[in-house]
């Protein structure tokens, strides 16, 4: 099933409240709701989440020619509607709230006015792509840059000049989509190759691609143009000079105005795919996060929080009944295949904790 935030019925209670809706998230609904819980999926943007803008997901198991990441979010919902998950797309959770001591089965989901019950809460919410930090680039979002894949951008960069900024896998796979349209696509990495961040399978797609170049040790610095973008400055991150001769930028662009020299290149397109953060602001303050904001689960959380010398289960939170899984859970291997692992190994340990609230109701 699928609904939108209206049709939030007050006072909703489920099995297990999922939020977000990529790969983890959907992997824990479908097996959710194939084993009878009442399931319930909260989304604040697109079902998908970083992996459906995934032009194609070449390594995924039984997927040998390859999938899009929005076909396998798809298949996913639809799979996870069939055996009754309900979905609630476009408002986003605001406040998780553990149960309190009389009523600890049940934990409250704040949705933007509204709120639901749930006996478990599995966080799924994945991560968002950094910023750059350079006003130039920032102020023509939407303009010629954009942040994620933007697949559906693709084809209007047709015979045109595209930079994708990151050495991941999501920019390795923007990279190739994109140039079966650009005339040229250049990644920029900051470090001194691809081999440290890049799956090799992906990596030797992009040698063999003729169109796609790499820049390495580079940043991009500065923007410009006239409304849309149309250059791009580029520093080299061991000296901040240019990282090629500047008389090589186009005569006709204006000089950029960073402090710093630059060189500058016509540019249609920028695909900034910078690494990623994790959101956990809303969440209850005694769940654990490290140091860079990623919760902790199992025997990584403080062991001044484990119950008599017994950590968590192993992808339970601090706050019994809160399960982390995929991209926002520290450790994780920021990939597809194992956030939906994550998602389906959630479900034996959300079955033990409904056990235990019927075994303490008893």
């Amino acid at each position: 099933m699928y609904g939108g935030f209206d049709a939030i019925p007050e006072g909703t209670i489920a099995d297990v409240a999922v939020i977000g809706a990529g790969p983890a998230g959907l992997a824990a609904a479908v097996y959710a709701a194939s084993e009878g819980l009442s399931t319930i999926v909260l989304e604040s943007d697109a079902i998908g989440g970083q992996a459906g803008s995934s032009s194609m997901i070449r390594n995924y198991l039984g997927f040998p020619r390859g999938i899009s990441g929005m076909r396998l979010a798809q298949r996913s919902r639809i799979q996870a509607g069939r055996f009754g998950a309900t979905f609630y797309t476009g408002r986003p959770v605001t406040r998780v709230e553990a149960g309190p001591a009389d009523e600890p089965e049940h934990h409250h989901v704040l949705v933007e006015g509204t709120h639901l019950c749930a006996r478990t809460v599995v966080i799924a919410t994945g991560v968002a792509y950094r910023r750059l930090g350079v006003p130039a680039v920032d102020e023509r979002i939407g303009m010629g840059v954009y942040y994620g894949a933007a697949t559906s951008m693709a084809r209007e960069m047709q015979d045109k000049e595209v930079f994708v900024v990151g050495g991941g896998n999501s920019a390795g796979q923007a990279a190739v989509h994109m140039a079966k349209f650009a005339r040229n696509v250049t990644i920029v990495v900051r470090r001194e190759s691809l081999a440290a961040t890049m799956s090799d399978y992906l990596i030797r797609e992009v040698e063999a691609t003729p169109n796609i170049s790499v820049r390495p040790h580079s940043r991009v610095v500065d923007a410009g143009g006239s409304g849309r973008l149309e250059w791009i400055g580029l520093a080299d991150t061991r000296t901040g000079e240019p990282t090629a001769p500047a008389d090589s930028a186009p005569e006709s662009e204006p000089r950029s105005s960073s402090p710093q020299a630059v060189e500058q290149l016509p540019a249609d397109g920028l695909f900034c795919l910078l690494g990623a953060q994790p959101a956990c602001h809303w969440l209850p303050d005694s769940l654990a996060l490290d140091d860079h904001g990623f919760i902790l689960t199992g025997r990584d959380v403080p062991q001044d929080t484990w119950v008599d010398g017994v950590p968590p289960a192993s992808l339970e939170t601090t706050v019994p009944g809160v399960f982390a899984v995929g991209d926002v859970r520290a450790g994780s291997m920021k990939r597809v295949a194992s956030a939906a692992g994550e998602g389906a190994s959630v479900l034996p340990l959300v079955h033990a904790h409904l056990e235990k609230l019927r075994q303490s109701a008893s």
